[in-house]
């Protein structure tokens, strides 16, 4: 089978997908032949949640537009059925997007295809189940799928559990695996991080969460680790730092550093706060974590194990994540301040406000960081150790929890327009021909 004659199978009409995929449930077709592993391309794709190299980069080099409108650089816009924050995974010629109904209580994922914003296809995971939380703006897909080597995954709570569900490319569900019984307070947001042969979640609740590496293939666990009982939110990080791979969380009042392969503990000191949202970032040499429950904290350690504490101090950056890029530590704070601190010692270099409320993470393309806040304005602005320079201020729709995705020269943006009858869009920013 040719690749033309591939890229034309996956371009299969909603209609038809369903009947498609009840032949390769029974066998009749060969799922391999058809739906070949998709290896994503860092130079062009955004394959899991926070990037390529997970920490908030893209890809430099890119041009994507710095401005754009309803009737301005937009070159597609299509509905997203149901209510999700998780933000899109683009991968090869597709995208895709965790969502909930909320009258059925389902949850799903929704493939579109890249270049045209048309729906190729929706596999309801759970059917019924969902929960939202009890946080007004959280929602029951605020998970980001993450797709790696022709596997797609995701996490939801669903029926007071958390559960790990793998499909192909094609929508097929391969496994789910039950995480843990879960605690519902605010809501659960975190994501599943692909690293080698494995599938590293998190589920942190006050009723005593794990985090858990699972075999990508089949979704059995491989090894898990009992956490604290405490709330808490954030994804598990892959960071190379004090010259080992290292997988980082906070939260819990804890900082915690396990061997992604083994879940063995390779450090653990007091640190942060009891809620943190954001995943934590490394300059390779320290640690950057942030958390806003009970108290705000940021805070930069060490991470060679010793527990040393090299700066911290009382910035309230909850939900956003953090980027860190040439020594410096960048981050958009939830009232809408962006600032810049020296990652050795911490001191401020800048801070300029943005304005409105952040609940997404910004993006860095080369000197450019891409920010949402929840009214659906996204700021561009310049971002180095010198300057904070505004370069434009972008308004599509009204609501914005999702972070953009910025890869191939393009901006996608998950955005509602609020109402009785809410409606979440797709938007994707390009310039035409690109």
């Amino acid at each position: 089978m040719n690749s033309e004659h591939c890229a034309k199978t996956l371009s299969l009409p909603v209609r038809r997908t369903g009947v498609f995929l009840r032949l390769l449930s029974s066998g009749l077709i060969a799922v391999a032949a058809i739906f070949p592993a998709i290896a994503a391309d860092s130079a062009s794709d955004w394959p899991a949640w926070r990037g390529p190299t997970g920490n908030g980069l893209a890809t430099p080099g890119q041009k994507p537009p710095v401005q754009w409108s309803e009737t301005e650089n937009i070159l597609w816009k299509t509905p997203v059925p149901g209510r999700g924050h998780g933000s899109p995974t683009v991968v090869g010629n597709r995208i895709y997007l965790a969502t909930a109904d909320q009258t059925k209580r389902s949850q799903s994922i929704v493939c579109i295809d890249r270049q045209s914003g048309k729906l190729v296809w929706q596999t309801v995971v759970h059917a019924e189940g969902a929960n939202p939380g009890k946080h007004a703006n959280s929602s029951a897909a605020s998970s980001t799928v993450t797709c790696d080597a022709g596997q797609l995954f995701i996490n939801f709570l669903n029926g007071g559990a958390v559960y790990t569900t793998s499909l192909n490319p094609g929508g097929k569900v391969l496994w789910q695996q039950k995480i843990c019984d879960y605690v519902t307070h605010q809501g659960f947001a975190s994501s599943p991080v692909a690293h080698g042969t494995l599938v590293l979640v998190s589920a942190d609740h006050k009723g005593g969460g794990v985090v858990a590496g699972l075999d990508r293939k089949d979704g059995r666990i491989v090894w898990s680790d009992a956490r604290p009982k405490h709330h808490n939110y954030t994804s598990p990080s892959i960071v190379q730092a004090g010259g080992r791979t290292q997988m980082v969380m906070a939260g819990c009042n804890l900082v915690t550093s396990l061997d992604p392969t083994t879940g063995s503990k390779l450090w653990e000191t007091n640190g942060s706060t009891e809620e943190c949202v954001g995943s934590a970032v490394t300059d390779g040499t320290r640690v950057f974590v942030s958390g806003g429950y009970p108290k705000n904290h940021t805070m930069a350690l060490m991470a060679d194990g010793t527990g040393t504490v090299a700066w911290q101090n009382n910035a309230r950056v909850y939900v956003p994540s953090m980027i860190v890029k040439g020594g410096h530590l960048y981050a958009v704070t939830d009232a809408g301040f962006a600032v810049c601190w020296k990652s050795d010692t911490g001191e401020e270099l800048w801070k300029e406000r943005l304005g409105g409320d952040f609940f997404s993470s910004p993006v860095m393309v080369d000197d450019l960081i891409y920010a949402s806040n929840v009214s659906g304005k996204t700021f561009v602005f310049i971002a180095t150790p010198k300057e904070f320079k505004l370069v434009a201020q972008n308004q599509l729709s009204d609501e914005t929890y999702a972070s953009p995705t910025v890869c191939g020269g393009r901006v996608y943006l998950r955005v509602a327009k609020r109402g009785e009858n809410r409606q979440e869009f797709l938007y994707c920013v390009g310039k035409i021909g690109s």
